[in-house]
């Protein structure tokens, strides 16, 4: 080969690899290595690696998770232990950097704050699965024990379960009302076929309500209608563009209170077709003087 193509080559070997070296001989003929045993040879460059497993820990760290944010932030100390101390230094600023440069990662906006040692033991409980028993509502309310299946991440969260002395339904329990809970050494058996992805489609937000569910139907004005199809506003959406220049969306979901405080946001910018039940819940609330679309 060429020597540029060789020299395109080495470049290419020195971005991808963290680890490599260079030595020159006594006929200044030049060498490269990749400096680790043999398992742990291919090591690529960790600084994207670094940046996702601080946004996951302190994303994590946020939703009161703290189990997974400091299997996260063990991880990526371990990630930079690996490197060489000139490389780890850059790949913590340059982590850094683009933290910084992340908003989203603070979470703004308000959410009910969740008990980290309810939701270690939540999650404790997804891992068998095992039973739960739970100290729900007031302080002096009676324990429950439930079949955990899921849980619900919004700025209200819900635990998904059920309850057997209520039956084989599936229910919702708010995170934020859940006092206390305890791991019971207990298996259960799932309710088969349940899938908590399919189960939030069912719902706008988090809350579930199934004398609400069914299509939802909303036109967005003209001069909102570019912004409205930027948004998912949920995963079976049906974008509907108007000869007029107006947006229809249509999707499947229950939930009119979450949908009334989303839509408060269009001002009149946005009209409800159906259902008849949500339409009657927005009337009159329509303001036309919001400055910005969400």
């Amino acid at each position: 080969m060429s020597h540029r193509t060789a020299q395109r080559m080495t470049e290419a070997l020195d971005a991808a690899f963290a680890n490599v070296s260079t030595t020159d001989d006594v006929e200044r003929r030049r060498f490269w290595r990749i400096d680790a045993p043999l398992p742990e040879r291919l090591q690529p460059r960790q600084e994207t690696a670094i940046e996702a497993l601080e946004i996951a820990a302190r994303a994590a760290r946020d939703e009161g998770r703290l189990r997974h944010s400091r299997a996260l932030e063990d991880f990526r100390d371990g990630l930079l232990a690996r490197l060489q101390p000139r490389d780890a230094l850059r790949s913590e600023a340059d982590a850094e950097a683009v933290l910084v440069g992340l908003g989203h990662v603070t979470r703004p906006g308000p959410t009910v704050a969740r008990k980290p040692a309810v939701t270690d033991a939540v999650i404790e409980a997804l891992r068998g699965p095992f039973r739960l028993r739970v100290w729900y509502g007031d302080q002096d309310a009676a324990p429950r024990v439930i079949e955990p299946h899921g849980m619900l991440l919004g700025h209200r969260s819900y635990l998904v379960a059920r309850q057997p002395a209520r039956g084989n339904g599936i229910l919702n329990f708010r995170m934020d009302r859940i006092t206390k809970a305890e791991v019971l050494n207990e298996s259960f058996q799932l309710t088969p076929e349940f899938s908590l992805e399919s189960y939030a489609a069912q719902s706008f937000g988090v809350y579930q309500d199934p004398a609400q569910y069914g299509e939802v139907v909303w036109r967005f004005a003209p001069d909102a209608a570019t912004r409205a199809a930027e948004f998912q506003f949920h995963p079976t959406q049906i974008l509907e563009p108007q000869d007029d220049g107006s947006l229809i969306v249509r999707f499947n979901a229950a939930g009119w209170l979450e949908m009334a405080w989303h839509l408060y946001q269009w001002g009149d910018k946005v009209e409800v077709l159906a259902p008849m039940g949500l339409r009657e819940m927005v009337a009159g609330y329509q303001r036309s003087d919001f400055a910005a679309l969400p």
